[in-house]
């Protein structure tokens, strides 16, 4: 996440996606004599932690191999970028490089495309792979990159067939402004901007310190993530120190509808947040933000296992 907030811009409705806010559920409604049975929603499955710490533990080994980070046009990034493209294809999705240019240093976005649903209504799921060059990003932003990927590894294990067309994205140069994400934004024709039915963003979903934060910029979205939570037993909060300064920003200044999870970045804990999540209060949730201790060691695996979860939830809630 960057370390400057762009500016907040209004909260846009939609009811796009109401429909598909609710509780996931496999529970029938009871039948009277001759009805036909009542249609089931898939539940989403159980996203192993392990695996998504497996892959925490490759980019970490990326970033030591390569001057102890994985910034935008340095080769750590690059080389991070080939692992998660390789599990992709590997798993039978449509990948896609997209090249771009900040700083004097070329960029990269990785796009993957599972086969089959609407392609008229897309549902969205992103991450930013780079890191800073302090140091190399295991909570900023490895956590919603492994989380996102192993997501998208278990649509394919389940060969999930949504109902609406599923898009996964890991975004270069966020660290310096949303550059990857704005790119690809910018490069979408109007009526493809319009197949987008919403766009879930995962920047830091592990924190050492965790809070537990939903992005509050469309109300159907917002809901699927507070009922997940509540489900769980697990008070949330509404999402307010990244607002503006990840990758759901240019989705959601262009008119598309955004939501997420977040759990901390340097604020501090408060006593209330304490008493609530755990942790250590007046202690900031990821201490090592945007620092060389950003390790794998940097990484609270119940926080990272409630939010891998939740993407699931979400995915197959929404894209049905």
């Amino acid at each position: 996440m960057p370390l400057h907030p762009s500016p907040i811009r209004p909260r846009l409705a939609t009811t796009a996606l109401l429909a598909a806010a609710a509780l996931i559920t496999a529970a029938a409604t009871p039948l009277t004599a001759g009805a036909a049975p009542a249609p089931r929603t898939l539940a989403a499955p159980d996203i192993p932690v392990a695996s998504v710490k497996a892959h925490l533990t490759q980019l970490q080994s990326i970033a030591t191999a390569n001057g102890g980070n994985r910034a935008h046009g340095r080769p750590g990034y690059k080389a991070s970028l080939d692992y998660v493209k390789g599990k992709l294809d590997a798993a039978g999705f449509t990948t896609s490089v997209k090249q771009f240019t900040s700083g004097g240093r070329t960029g990269y976005n990785l796009v993957a495309d599972w086969p089959g649903g609407d392609t008229s209504q897309v549902v969205m799921a992103g991450a930013h792979l780079d890191s800073v060059t302090a140091g190399p990003g295991i909570n900023d932003n490895g956590s919603g990159s492994a989380a996102v990927l192993e997501a998208a590894l278990a649509v394919s294990r389940t060969q999930f067939k949504p109902a609406k067309h599923l898009r996964f994205a890991w975004w270069g140069a966020e660290e310096l402004g949303m550059v990857g994400s704005r790119n690809y934004v910018n490069s979408l024709s109007v009526t493809d901007r319009s197949r987008i039915a919403g766009y879930l963003n995962f920047d830091m979903v592990g924190s050492p310190n965790p809070g537990y934060f939903v992005y509050d910029d469309d109300p159907a979205l917002e809901k699927v993530f507070k009922d997940y939570y509540a489900g769980l037993g697990v008070p949330t909060e509404i999402e307010t120190e990244g607002d503006g300064r990840s990758d759901h920003a240019p989705f959601k200044s262009a008119g598309i509808p955004v939501g997420g999870l977040f759990s901390g970045a340097d604020y501090r804990k408060t006593s209330a947040q304490a008493q609530k999540w755990g942790g250590t209060a007046g202690k900031p949730f990821d201490a090592c933000y945007h620092s060389a201790c950003d390790t794998a060691a940097n990484i609270d695996t119940t926080a990272l296992d409630r939010n891998s979860d939740a993407i699931a939830y979400a995915l197959w809630g929404l894209a049905g």
